[in-house]
């Protein structure tokens, strides 16, 4: 899927933007951006050249959840849906979820619905003063989506989500900063510059196995009834550094006071008794 109907996708000095591109429905999600966002996060994450992933909507709101012109569904209602049959948010959540690159959310103006949950795997939400959230299933009659249930508590706390989710009333950035689902608040022109910093600082300042393995680290072993399956990965992964040339070089150039220069590579060089690598 190289060629994209609904969202663009562009890579420069090794960020890679994927944008939503419908502005004129206020970029509300379909099917088929669904499947072009897991597309383009799949292309994202295979390609060496790219370090970070800069998540964005084209015009003033980043997305104001299912398009229900478009009928939101791909099978047919009288019939159901195939046993295996996944809703649209859950698709591109699960593959951000699976990244191995940071992937950070620029947002302003509304994110509600799917436009708020496909965020919620994203390492970094970063807002504009205009932005409007809201998890509104409650207030359509619907349920909650894009495994949200489960991101969410782990982001903001149960009660938090409980609230959000059950009201399904919408909230400010400034409520969403202080309940921790985002990370900052800019003006709105600002947001998307704000997020390339914050991506150029990464790739200058760390190495892309380490992210990799510590972004992963965090989703898969958080939820582990004890620290002792954790920490026997851990030790693992400590007792090979001797012979990682991005540990050695990490140490050398805190040393020598200089920019790291890690070479090691995602698509060859991850520790390959990682217990997720088989996903």
């Amino acid at each position: 899927m190289a060629d994209y109907a609904e969202i663009t996708y562009a890579v420069d000095e090794r960020v890679a933007t994927i944008t939503l591109n419908r502005p004129e429905a206020r970029n509300g999600y379909t099917i088929r951006m669904s499947d072009e966002l897991g597309a383009a996060m799949d292309r994202a994450d295979r390609d060496e050249d790219v370090r970070v992933v800069v998540l964005t909507g084209e015009g003033k709101d980043f997305c104001v959840g299912a398009d229900l012109s478009q009928g939101g569904f791909d099978f047919d209602p009288a019939r159901g849906p195939d046993p295996e049959w996944q809703e649209p948010a859950g698709r591109c959540a699960k593959r951000v979820y699976t990244m191995n690159k940071p992937v950070i959310a620029a947002l302003r103006g509304a994110a509600v619905g799917g436009g708020i949950t496909i965020t919620l795997p994203c390492d970094y939400r970063l807002a504009s003063t205009d932005s409007k959230f809201g998890f509104v299933f409650t207030r359509r009659g619907i349920y909650p989506e894009g495994a949200s249930a489960w991101f969410l508590p782990r982001l903001v706390g149960m009660g938090t989500a409980l609230d959000w989710m059950i009201s399904g009333r919408v909230f400010t950035a400034d409520e969403a900063l202080e309940k921790g689902l985002v990370h900052s608040v800019h003006e709105p022109d600002e947001v998307l510059n704000k997020a390339y910093e914050l991506a150029r600082e990464i790739i200058a300042t760390t190495s892309p196995v380490s992210v990799a393995v510590t972004r992963q680290l965090l989703y898969r072993m958080a939820s582990a009834e004890t620290p002792f399956p954790v920490h026997a990965l851990d030790s693992k992964l400590i007792g090979g550094l001797g012979t990682s040339p991005d540990a050695i070089e990490g140490v050398m150039s805190f040393l020598q006071k200089r920019p790291p220069e890690f070479g090691m590579r995602v698509d060859k060089d991850l520790p390959p008794y990682l217990p997720w690598l088989s996903e």
